[in-house]
C-alpha cells in the first residue's frame, strides 16, 4: 500500500522526500539529491499496459486509482511523492482507502508558495503566479514529455488543493499534517513526528542517530550546494535554481502588500485554519 507525500507545488515536498529517502534507501542516512529512489506519482511506466493515451487528462482520471491497484499488487509499503489534488470526477477518484496505507500532507504558507511559484515556473509577476494558484482547473505538466514523472497532473487551486486532502473523512486516522514554517522552526521535532507517524501505520522502524544524520545531511544550505556543483536533474528549468531561497523566502521581505492582500482575502479561510493569520 501506499503512503502519500501530498503537497501543492513549492511547498517542502522534495526536503521531506529527500529525508525519508536517506533513512529508507541508504544505511548511513547519505542525502544525494540526483539519487531518489522514493518515486513520484504519477509516472508513465505505471499506466504502460492500461492506456496508450496517459497524456488523454480524462483517460488518467479513469484509470488513475486503477493503476495504483496494479502496484500494489506486491502488497508492499510504498512512498510517493504526488502534487495532485484528492479529486473525485463522477466514479473515479484520485485514489481510495484499499491503496492507501498513509497520507503525509505537506502545507506552507501560500504568500511564500507564491515566490517560488514565479521562480520556479519563470513568470514575470506576482500577479501572473496568483492567477496560477487561485486557478480551480488548474493542470501541470507537459504532454507527450520523454520524461517519465511529467505527464499531466490535476492541482486545482491552492485553497482547493488544500481542502481536498484536509477533509477526506475516511483517511482521518491515517492523516497527518505537517507545516514547512514548523521544518524550518523544529526540524528534529518534526521529522520525528513524520517517522513515528509511519513507525505507527507500518511495521518500518527508524534509527534515531540516522534521523538526526538526515536532518543534518538535508539542511537548505547542503541541498543547494549539491545542485550548484552537480545540478538536480528533476528540475525542469535548469536556468532556475530548484533550491532557490528556502528560509530566506520571508513574504515580508518580498510582497507587494498588494498582492498579499489578494492572497489573504482569496485564501483567509485556509490561512486561518492553519493559523498562517
Amino acid at each position: 500500500m501506499i503512503i502519500w507525500l501530498a503537497s501543492y507545488p513549492k511547498s517542502g515536498n522534495t526536503w521531506v522526500r529527500l529525508f525519508l529517502n536517506s533513512l529508507i534507501f541508504t544505511a548511513d542516512a547519505a542525502v544525494n539529491i540526483n539519487n531518489i529512489k522514493l518515486g513520484q506519482f504519477p509516472n508513465r511506466k505505471y499506466f504502460q499496459g492500461i492506456t496508450n493515451n496517459i497524456d488523454d487528462v480524462k483517460e488518467f482520471i479513469r484509470n488513475c486509482n486503477y493503476a495504483q491497484s496494479k502496484l500494489n499488487l506486491d502488497n508492499k509499503i510504498k512512498f510517493f511523492k504526488t502534487h495532485n489534488a484528492f479529486w473525485k470526477i463522477g466514479q473515479n477518484h484520485f485514489t481510495d482507502d484499499e491503496n492507501t496505507k498513509g497520507i503525509i500532507h505537506i502545507v506552507r504558507d501560500p504568500r511564500n508558495v507564491i515566490t517560488s511559484i514565479k521562480n520556479h515556473y519563470d513568470y514575470k509577476s506576482y500577479e501572473e503566479a496568483f492567477k496560477f494558484m487561485k486557478d480551480e482547473n488548474k493542470i501541470i505538466g507537459v504532454k507527450g514529455s520523454t520524461n517519465e514523472e511529467d505527464l499531466p497532473t490535476p492541482i486545482s487551486s491552492w485553497k482547493l488543493h488544500y481542502n481536498s486532502w484536509k477533509n477526506i473523512i475516511n483517511f482521518k486516522s491515517k492523516y497527518i499534517l505537517i507545516k514547512y514554517e514548523d521544518l524550518l522552526k523544529d526540524p528534529l521535532n518534526q521529522f520525528t513526528k513524520i517517522t513515528a507517524f509511519i513507525e505507527k501505520i507500518s511495521e518500518i522502524k527508524f534509527n534515531e542517530k540516522n534521523i538526526h544524520k538526515s536532518i543534518e545531511n538535508t539542511k537548505f544550505e547542503n541541498l543547494k550546494k549539491q545542485e550548484e556543483l552537480k545540478g538536480f536533474k528533476e528540475n525542469p528549468k535548469n536556468s532556475k535554481k530548484f533550491f532557490n531561497l528556502g528560509p530566506n523566502n520571508d513574504w515580508r521581505n518580498l510582497l507587494d502588500k498588494n498582492i498579499r492582500y489578494e492572497i489573504e482575502i482569496s485564501f483567509k479561510n485556509e490561512m486561518q485554519d492553519l493559523g498562517y493569520l
